[in-house]
C-alpha cells in the first residue's frame, strides 16, 4: 500500500517523481501528491484519484525544483480526497509517510493544545507538526528528526523535505520497506527497487528503526539506537523500463496471459528439463527428518498455501499447518521444536505476514520465503529463499503470482517427497513430468478467454455467487470466490462442496450461479452429488472440468469449461486461470476498475 518517492537531483525533481510515482501505482492507491524545494521554500501540488489528475495539476500550475518527494496515498486514516493527500506541509516541512502512527491521538492532543491547528484527518500530519515543533524550538533538522521519531509509534517509512534545506532529504523507516539510492551527485529514495529503477540500480535498504540523513553527496544513516550504520549497497536487476499493457485492455488479463511463460521460467529455475530432477537452494533443515512444516500467508498467497497442504501431506507425508498470517501470532500457535515455518508473499513486505515470520523465528523454527521481491524484507529476514520469478506485477488482484508460487510449491512438494522417500521413482517421474507440462495446458486452458467471456456475462447480473470444490480444488473455489469479490464487487463464497448441506444450499435459487472446480479425480462422483443438489434447486452450475468429467456430468451443468486432462497433482495450477479469467470478465462488464480496485493494495504494510 502507498508509495514513496525522493530525489535530491541534478535536474527538475517532478517529471521524474511522477514518472516514480507511476512506477508504485501497482501498490494501489486514492490519491497522490508532490512537494519540492526552490530556494528554501517548498512547493506542494495534490490531486484526488488517479495519478492523471496530478499530471493535470502539475500542467497547469508546474513545480520548480531538484529536490522533492511524492507519495500514492491508500487511505487508512482519513477519507481519500485532495485534503488528506500526501505530502502533508506546515510553513517549516512537508512529509509522507507509508504506514500508521499508532499513537497519534494523544500527539495530536499535545500539539493542539500547544497551538498547532490541524487541516486534515490523517496520522500523517501529526508528524509535520511534531517535527516542527521541534524546529521552532531551535533544533537543527537532523536533531529535530532524531527527537521526533522518538515520540512515535506504529509501523512507518517516512520522508521529509525541510524548507531552507535544499539539497537534504531526512527519512526513517519502522515495519514499512524503504531503499536509498545512489545516483553521481544525486541521491534517491524510495518504497521499493522498482520506484528507483529508472534512477539507479545501486540501493541499500534501511533496516528496522533506520534514520538517514540524505544529501547529493551520499547518505548518513543511523540505527534505533542514534548509531552511525552502514548498510550494503548491491545491483538490482530490475529495468527501468515502465511495465506495458501490451496489446491487452487492462494489466491484470496482460498477467493472466502470461502465466506460461512466467510458470516455464519458474519451472527452469527449479527442475532439470532433462531429468525432471528438482534443486532447491541449500534448506536451513532436512525434509527427510522435519517434523511440521506452517505455511503462513495472506489472501491469495494463502489459497496457494492451502492447496500446497494438500501436496504436501499427499506426497510427502509431512505434516503441516496453513495459517492466515494476521491471525498467526494471536492464536498463539504451538509450534513443533525443529519444525520450519514457510512464508508466501507476493511483495515480500506484506507487514501482517513478516510479523508472523518474526514470531516464528522468535519460536525457534527454521524460516523459509516465497516471494516475487527477491529484494524484500521477508526475503531478507528469511534462512531461505525460493523466488517466483513472476516479474512485476502490476494488478493488484493477484493472478500470475499465484501461479508461480504454485509451481514452487509444486517443487517443494516433490523434493520433500523425495527427501522422506514416501514416492517411488516411477510416481515422482510421472507427477514431475506432469509439472513440466503445465506451461503448456494453461495455453490451452487461456484458448477458452472467449467463452469465458460469454459465459461472465450471466454471472456480471447476479447478486451472490458460490464456487464449490473439493480436495484441492476447495482452495481454488475460494480464491475464485475471492477474485470476483476483489474486482467485481459482486459477493461471492467459496465452499467445500461437502459443506454445502451444512447452510449454503439454502441460498441457492435461480439466480444463484454455482461455479464447481471438479477436475474428473476420485473425488469426482461425490462433488457431481453435490451438482445434482445444486440442479434440484434450480441452481445454474458451471463446470470447470476436464472432458471426462464434464461428459460424466452430463446434463447437470448449465454451462461448462473444458480443461485438459492432466494428472490430479498439478489440476488446481489450471484450474485457477478460468477463475481468474471469469472475475475479470465480469468485472469488465460491470465497469469496474480491474486493476485498482476500490479499497485494495497491491502490498498491505499496515496491520
Amino acid at each position: 500500500m502507498c508509495g514513496i518517492i525522493g530525489i535530491i537531483g541534478k535536474s527538475e525533481a517532478a517529471p521524474l517523481l511522477l514518472d516514480g510515482l507511476k512506477r508504485l501505482e501497482y501498490r494501489g492507491y486514492d490519491s497522490a501528491g508532490i512537494a519540492t524545494l526552490l530556494d528554501g521554500t517548498i512547493g506542494r501540488r495534490r490531486a484526488e484519484g488517479k495519478l492523471s489528475r496530478l499530471e493535470a495539476v502539475l500542467r497547469e500550475a508546474p513545480l520548480p525544483g531538484r529536490t522533492g518527494i511524492g507519495h500514492t496515498r491508500w487511505a487508512t486514516h482519513g477519507k481519500p480526497n485532495e485534503t488528506n493527500a500526501h505530502p502533508h506541509a506546515t510553513h517549516r516541512v512537508a512529509v509522507v509517510h507509508n504506514g500508521i502512527i499508532e499513537n497519534f491521538a494523544e500527539l495530536k492532543a499535545e500539539l493542539v493544545a500547544a497551538g498547532c491547528r490541524f487541516v486534515t484527518e490523517t496520522d500523517t500530519e501529526v508528524f509535520a507538526h511534531l517535527i516542527t515543533s521541534l524546529l521552532d524550538a531551535g533544533h537543527p533538522p537532523r536533531e529535530a528528526m532524531r527527537l521526533a521519531l522518538k515520540r512515535i509509534r506504529g509501523a512507518f517509512a517516512l520522508a521529509v523535505l525541510v524548507a531552507g534545506e535544499d539539497r537534504m532529504l531526512l527519512a526513517a523507516r519502522q515495519g514499512s520497506p524503504l531503499a536509498i539510492g545512489y545516483g553521481d551527485g544525486e541521491m534517491f529514495l524510495g518504497s521499493d527497487a522498482f520506484a528507483l529503477a529508472p534512477l539507479t540500480r545501486k540501493i541499500a535498504y534501511l533496516e528496522d528503526g533506520d534514520w538517514a540523513v540524505l544529501g547529493p553527496g551520499g547518505v548518513e544513516i543511523f540505527d534505533r539506537n542514534d548509531a552511525p550504520a552502514t548498510r550494503p549497497t548491491r545491483e538490482t536487476a530490475l529495468s527501468g523500463a515502465l511495465v506495458g499493457k501490451g496489446n491487452h485492455r487492462h494489466f491484470m488479463h496482460k498477467e493472466i496471459h502470461e502465466q506460461p511463460a512466467v510458470v516455464g521460467d519458474t519451472l527452469r529455475a527449479y527442475m532439470n528439463p532433462a531429468t525432471h530432477a528438482v534443486g532447491l537452494p541449500e534448506l536451513p533443515f532436512d525434509f527427510a527428518t522435519l517434523p511440521r512444516l506452517a505455511i503462513v500467508a495472506c489472501g491469495t498467497s494463502f489459497y496457494a498455501g492451502q492447496i500446497a497442504r494438500y501436496w504436501f501431506e499427499h506426497i510427502a507425508r509431512l505434516a503441516v499447518d496453513t495459517d492466515i498470517a494476521s491471525e498467526f501470532r494471536y492464536r498463539r500457535p504451538v509450534l513443533t521444536p525443529g519444525g520450519a515455518a514457510l512464508f508466501v508473499s507476493q511483495s515480500g513486505e506484506t507487514i501482517d505476514t513478516l510479523a508472523a515470520l518474526r514470531h516464528a523465528r522468535d519460536e525457534g523454527q527454521k524460516i523459509a520465503a516465497i516471494v516475487n521481491m527477491p529484494e524484500s524484507s521477508i526475503a531478507r529476514e528469511a534462512d531461505v529463499v525460493f523466488p517466483t520469478h513472476a516479474g512485476p506485477e502490476i494488478g493488484v488482484a493477484s493472478t500470475k503470482a499465484m501461479a508461480t508460487q504454485l509451481t514452487v510449491l509444486a517443487c517443494i512438494a516433490l523434493a520433500a517427497a523425495k527427501a522422506r522417500g514416501t514416492l517411488d521413482a516411477a510416481t515422482h517421474a510421472r507427477l514431475s513430468v506432469a509439472l513440466t507440462e503445465t506451461p503448456a495446458r494453461i495455453a490451452e486452458v487461456l484458448a477458452h478467454d472467449d467463452a469465458i467471456r460469454k459465459l461472465a456475462a450471466g454471472v456480471a447480473e447476479a447478486r451472490d455467487v458460490l464456487y464449490l470444490g473439493r480436495g484441492a480444488s476447495y482452495p481454488v473455489a475460494m480464491e475464485g470466490a475471492l477474485k470476483l469479490k476483489e474486482i467485481s464487487y459482486i459477493h461471492a463464497e467459496g465452499y467445500a462442496a461437502g459443506e454445502m448441506k451444512h447452510g449454503p444450499i439454502a441460498l441457492i435459487d435461480e439466480d444463484v450461479p454455482v461455479i464447481v472446480v471438479a477436475p474428473s479425480d476420485e473425488l469426482f462422483e461425490k462433488t457431481a452429488s453435490n451438482m445434482k443438489e445444486v440442479a434440484a434447486r434450480g441452481g445454474r452450475v458451471i463446470l470447470l472440468s476436464d472432458r471426462q468429467g464434464i461428459e460424466r456430468a452430463g446434463k447437470l451443468a448449465w454451462a461448462s469449461v473444458e480443461l485438459p486432462t492432466v494428472d490430479p497433482f498439478v489440476a488446481p495450477i489450471l484450474h485457477i486461470v478460468p477463475v481468474q479469467l471469469l472475475a475479470y470478465h465480469v468485472a469488465v462488464i460491470k465497469g469496474t476498475d480491474v486493476d485498482q480496485p476500490r479499497n485494495l493494495a497491491k502490498s498491505v504494510t499496515v496491520e
